[in-house]
């Protein structure tokens, strides 16, 4: 299989490279930017991108390319910082600009390009694209020209066409770079020679021969959480090892309304996947008591949550392997965490390594793929598209959407209310344009009037936003006459919430989840 092996020198946007990559229908992978020699030439990528960065290029141990780079044979791309490092590295000059550029910009684009030929937004060759540095290339290395320019920037691109190597310093790979997407097609299928074979049938077939060859007859145990991650890889495994799989469903008292049975009908009626449920709802509320601080309530609902799989898991003396629903961009950013490379950005439970007393072996099969990616997964492998593309919901549950201590009063009263929110989202074409919406409990009564008499009852606040990669997010415009019906049905069929408030907050300054 044809690849595209991209080196990351810190930006924020490197995992948008692999996704357009990959949307291109090229399977890619990123790397630190110090990849050994030797791996990349085990890599045998048939091109190289250099993603953006942090540094300038004149600064004491600044990030470089590995000299093999320029040396193996293969088209690249160097993009922002990868550009500067590219020209730094093969003769050129990079100085401070006296002129920064952040944000929309416009370039004009010489058109004569394998790269860039014949892609524009407006007439002779002018490009609407996203700029995001201060430092910029102001000699090109021997064998370069100028692609593309504006006054800010004389040169906004530059290459070198007999070794293929190209560079931008705008980000194609960014939404604001309106034609990103078809530029990056450009570098991986017409310079590198790429097809496309990237698709997921294709993946379902090498993914479902690859877990029988790694597992063999031996049994494997997977937690099954209901989410969308933990529910495509139960279908994946069960559609290459069959009763080989057994998942542990564990209703630790904070899920959504009937969804330990939905979880339950789905996988062991329909796929016939062999599922052993178990309530200990009460022992994580029973932990959970008096715990008011958001962090302490996702170590306690962790730590029980692996104190309740440990004992299921021991009942099951045959099984060599545990199975978890990790993907591509957990394992990234965990990778990352763990290095001063990186600039982000959090670590997750689920990846680098098991507890000792398992005796498991670890099973990813989704960790070569994005989010979109196992959602398409999970449609291909049968899963109703309703619950594949569900809005996320936070692994601790309803523990971080009840705000302060929570109670099964509160998580009962929650549960109804987020049902309705979520139903009527659906009735009326909302749920599909919004990217995440849910119910928050507060811990705070109200006065109301109810048939003439006086309440003193709970709050509860809507949450709804638009976002594309959840990084940043706007509060979702919804049609006030359906917030009306929607905080009419909640104060009328859930007893005890007498009010219902929206929240207009942005990401930043505030987060998507309240806690």
């Amino acid at each position: 299989m044809e690849k595209i092996l991209i080196l990351d020198f810190g930006s924020q946007y490197t995992q948008l490279i692999a996704r357009r990559v990959r949307d291109a229908e090229v399977f890619s992978e990123l790397h630190p930017w110090d990849m050994s020699e030797e791996d990349i030439r085990a890599f045998k990528p048939s091109g190289i991108i250099l993603s953006g960065g942090p540094n300038s290029v004149y600064e004491d141990e600044t990030p470089k390319a590995p000299a093999v780079v320029f040396t193996l044979g293969v088209p690249v791309l160097g993009i922002c910082y990868g550009m500067q490092t590219m020209a730094a590295q093969l003769g050129g000059t990079v100085e401070t600009g006296h002129a920064r550029e952040f944000g929309y910009a416009e370039i004009l684009s010489s058109g004569d390009s394998p790269l860039l030929r014949g892609i524009e937004d407006k007439e002779n060759g002018v490009l609407d694209v996203w700029m995001s540095h201060g430092d910029k290339v102001t000699a090109l290395p021997d064998g370069f020209r100028v692609l593309c320019s504006n006054d800010s920037t004389p040169i906004a691109g530059m290459a070198d066409e007999s070794r293929h190597f190209y560079a931008l310093q705008f980000h194609p790979e960014v939404t604001h770079t309106k034609q990103g997407t078809a530029i990056i097609s450009r570098f991986v299928h017409d310079i590198c020679g790429c097809g496309r074979d990237w698709t997921m049938p294709h993946y379902i077939d090498e993914a479902v021969a690859h877990i029988r060859e790694q597992v063999g007859d031996e049994e494997v145990i997977l937690g099954l959480s209901g989410g969308v991650d933990s529910s495509v890889a139960a279908a994946l495994l069960q559609r290459a090892i069959g009763s080989q799989l057994t998942c542990i469903f564990v209703d630790n008292g904070l899920l959504r309304l009937n969804e330990s049975e939905q979880v339950m009908a789905m996988f062991a009626d329909n796929l016939g996947v062999k599922v052993d449920r178990v309530d200990a709802s009460e022992k994580f509320l029973s932990e959970l008591a008096g715990v008011s601080d958001p962090e302490a309530k996702r170590k306690i609902i962790g730590r029980e949550f692996v104190h309740v799989f440990q004992k299921e898991a021991e009942s099951m003396p045959n099984a060599k392997w545990l199975a978890q629903g990790t993907i591509y961009p957990d394992v990234i950013e965990s990778a990352g965490s763990k290095t001063k490379k990186a600039h982000t950005i959090k670590s997750h439970h689920n990846v680098g390594g098991l507890p000792d007393t398992l005796h498991l072996k670890l099973l990813e099969p989704l960790r070569e793929l994005f989010k979109d990616e196992v959602r398409e997964l999970g449609v291909a492998l049968g899963l109703p598209r309703e619950m594949v593309y569900r809005h996320p919901f936070p692994g601790p549950g309803l523990g971080v959407r009840i705000l302060g201590e929570v109670k099964k009063e509160y998580a009962d009263l929650l549960r109804r209310a987020d049902a309705i929110f979520i139903e009527e989202l659906r009735a009326s074409g909302w749920y599909e344009k919004t990217s995440q919406a849910f119910v928050v409990f507060l811990p705070v009564k109200s006065v109301g009037v109810m048939g003439d008499g006086r309440t003193y009852e709970w709050v509860v606040a809507l949450r709804a936003v638009e976002t594309q990669d959840f990084m940043t997010a706007l509060w979702a415009e919804l049609p006030h006459a359906l917030l009306a019906k929607v905080s009419n049905r909640i104060i009328n069929e859930v007893r005890g919430i007498n009010r219902v408030v929206y929240d207009v907050s942005g990401k930043p300054p505030a987060t998507i989840e309240w806690e």
